[in-house]
C-alpha cells in the first residue's frame, strides 16, 4: 500500500477560513494525504489566507519567506495560497512570491487535486474562479486541531453586502446557501461524535435562504437535534436581525443567549459613507429587541476606527454606542484601506494613523472597563458551563464556556472535558469568570 504524503495547513482570518481548511482536509484525505501538525515532515503546506486587512496579508507573505528553508531541505515540497489573499491577489503572488506552486480561491477547493498534479510538473497553478453555486454541502470535514467538543458548521457562502471598506463580497463572491437537511444532518452526526456545540458559520447568517426556510426556521431545527446540543451562530447583520430569530432563541434554551452584531461605527455619517443600510435608531433598536426577547444575553460587536474623514465628533458618538449597547466584550481595530473596495476608490484614507492609534486605545480602555462591569455582574450568578479542555494555566482546573460564550474556569474534580457542568461564579477578571462547581 502507497505511503500516504502529509500535509500541513496553517490558517489566518475568520472561523469561515478555519471550515474551510477542514473542508481542504477532507479533499485531500481522499487523495492519499493526512493531516499532521509538525510542518517540518510536511510534503504539502497550504496556507488558508485572509485578505480583510493589510496585517492579516503582511503576516502571511512574511511566513512564505520562512517556508523557503523547508523547500530547501526538501525540494519537492509543494506550496500553496489558499482563500481570501489568493483570490485577490493572484498575479502578484505568482510574480513576486517564488516559492509558492499553487493559488486557490475559496471556490475551487475541489480543484485541488487537479492543481497539485500540475505543481508537481513543475509549473505554477492557478484556479480562482468564484461559483454561484458551490457549498461544499456534501463534503464531510476533516476536524483539524478539533477539541472533539465544538466544531463549525458552514451553511452559506459568500455575500452581497458590499460594506464600502470589506473585500469579502469580492473574495467569495455571491450569497448563496446549504440545502437545510443537509446541515441537520452534519449537526446530528456531529453529536453522534460526542460534540456537544455547534457554531452555524456564514459572512451573514441572516441572510440565510433555501425555499422557504430563512435562518430563524433553520437554526430552530439545528436545536432540535437533541436538546444537550448546544448551538452558537456568527455572524448576524445589524439590518437582518428579526423579532423572528430572537424568538426562535427564546423557544429553544440550547441556542446560547449570545450574539455578535457588528456596529463598525457610532456615527450616522461613517456608518452611510461604510454603506452598513443602519442607522444608531435602528441598531439600537435591535440592542432593545435582544434585551425584550432574551434577557441575560450577551451581546459583541465590531469597531473599526479611522475610518475615512472620522472626526473626533464621529469618534465620541461610537464611545456613547458603546456605552449605551454595554458590550460584553468587542473586537476593535484601526481602519485598513483595501485595494478594489468603494472606499478605496471613492474616499482617501486621510485620518492620520496616530489620530488612528489613539482613537483604538480609548475604545479599547472603555470596553475593558465594559467587559470588567459585564463579569462583576456574574460574581453570585450560577450557570451551565460546557467544559472543553484542561486550563492553560493550571492542569488542575477546567475551562469551558456559558451560555453566553463567557470563559469559565473552575477546579477539575470528577469532571472531564464534553461535561455540562454547574458552576457557580465567584471571582472574576476582564476576560474570565472563576468558579466552583456545585452539585
Amino acid at each position: 500500500m502507497e505511503d500516504k504524503r502529509k500535509l500541513y495547513i496553517e490558517t489566518y482570518g475568520c472561523q469561515m477560513n478555519f471550515s474551510d481548511s477542514q473542508i481542504v482536509g477532507s479533499i485531500m484525505t481522499d487523495h492519499n494525504f493526512e493531516t499532521t501538525g509538525n510542518i517540518e515532515e510536511a510534503d504539502l503546506i497550504f496556507v488558508n489566507t485572509c485578505s480583510i486587512r493589510d496585517n492579516a496579508e503582511k503576516r502571511v507573505r512574511a511566513r512564505l519567506r520562512e517556508f523557503n528553508r523547508y523547500k530547501k531541505q526538501k525540494p519537492g515540497l509543494i506550496i500553496g495560497i489558499l482563500g481570501c489573499m489568493a483570490e485577490r491577489l493572484r498575479e502578484q503572488l505568482i510574480s513576486e512570491e517564488k516559492v509558492v506552486d499553487v493559488i486557490v480561491g475559496p471556490d475551487a477547493y475541489r480543484d485541488l487535486p487537479r492543481l497539485l498534479s500540475i505543481a508537481e510538473t513543475g509549473q505554477k497553478a492557478i484556479n480562482v474562479i468564484l461559483s454561484a453555486d458551490e457549498t461544499y454541502a456534501d463534503i464531510n470535514p476533516v476536524r483539524l486541531d478539533s477539541n472533539g467538543i465544538s466544531a463549525y458548521i458552514s451553511i452559506m457562502r459568500g455575500c452581497e453586502n458590499f460594506c464600502s471598506y470589506c473585500v469579502v463580497p469580492y473574495t467569495r463572491g455571491k450569497e448563496r446557501s446549504r440545502d437545510p437537511q443537509t446541515i441537520v444532518d452534519e449537526a446530528r452526526s456531529l453529536f453522534g461524535q460526542g460534540y456537544r456545540e455547534v457554531t452555524l458559520l456564514g459572512q451573514n447568517v441572516n441572510s440565510y435562504k433555501w425555499e422557504n426556510t430563512g435562518f430563524a426556521g433553520l437554526i430552530g431545527m439545528v436545536a432540535e437535534v437533541n436538546p444537550q446540543l448546544r448551538v452558537r451562530f456568527a455572524t448576524s447583520h445589524p439590518k437582518d436581525l428579526s423579532d423572528v430569530l430572537l424568538q426562535t432563541m427564546a423557544a429553544h434554551p440550547n441556542i446560547c443567549r449570545s450574539i455578535h452584531l457588528p456596529l463598525q461605527s457610532g456615527s450616522n455619517r461613517i456608518l452611510r459613507l461604510m454603506n452598513r443600510k443602519y442607522d444608531r435608531d435602528w441598531y439600537m433598536q435591535r440592542i432593545e429587541a435582544i434585551r425584550t426577547y432574551l434577557p441575560g444575553c450577551a451581546i459583541s460587536t465590531d469597531i473599526i476606527t479611522g475610518f475615512s474623514s472620522e472626526t473626533d465628533e464621529d469618534h465620541h458618538d461610537t464611545l456613547e454606542m458603546m456605552r449605551t449597547a454595554a458590550y460584553d466584550y468587542a473586537f476593535m481595530f484601526k481602519y485598513s484601506e483595501r485595494p478594489g473596495t468603494l472606499a478605496h476608490k471613492k474616499y482617501p484614507d486621510d485620518v492620520p494613523e496616530e489620530v488612528k492609534s489613539s482613537r483604538l486605545k480609548e475604545i479599547i480602555d472603555l470596553q475593558q472597563e465594559l467587559s470588567h462591569k459585564s463579569n462583576r455582574a456574574d460574581v453570585g450568578k450560577t450557570y451551565e458551563v460546557l467544559a472543553e479542555s484542561t486550563s492553560k494555566k493550571s492542569g488542575m482546573e477546567l475551562s469551558g464556556r456559558n451560555s453566553q460564550n463567557k470563559v469559565v474556569v473552575f477546579p477539575k474534580k470528577n469532571y472531564k472535558p464534553g461535561d455540562y457542568v454547574k458552576v457557580k461564579i465567584n471571582a472574576c477578571t476582564t476576560a474570565t469568570l472563576k468558579g466552583e462547581a456545585i452539585d
